[in-house]
């Protein structure tokens, strides 16, 4: 009897589990599909390629906190204007 009270207790538990586990990839695509998500994920892909760069460059690996620094100071700001939707002229307006 003990055995089978187990059993139950823990098929509820996993039942709770795989619940909390559906939360969970709905949050995970809920995050993964935001705009802020995006922007950030495309934003350390630039950082990536500038360390690759930089790398290169000088012939061994600089890091991603060195590359990071470097890019955020030099290229961040024009990075973003062009990456940044620019509004249209109302149509027929000079």
């Amino acid at each position: 009897m003990a055995k089978a009270y187990a059993t139950l207790t823990l098929r509820g538990a996993l039942v709770e589990v795989e619940g909390m586990i559906d939360t969970l990839d709905e949050g995970t695509n809920l995050v993964r599909n935001s705009m802020l998500y995006r922007e950030f994920m495309a934003e350390r892909e630039e950082i990536l390629r500038h360390k690759w760069i930089e790398s290169e460059k000088v012939g061994h690996d600089i890091g991603f906190e060195r590359a990071l620094l470097d890019w955020v100071m030099r290229h961040r700001g024009g990075w973003r204007d062009n990456r940044t939707p620019r509004p249209r002229p109302a149509a027929g307006v000079n």
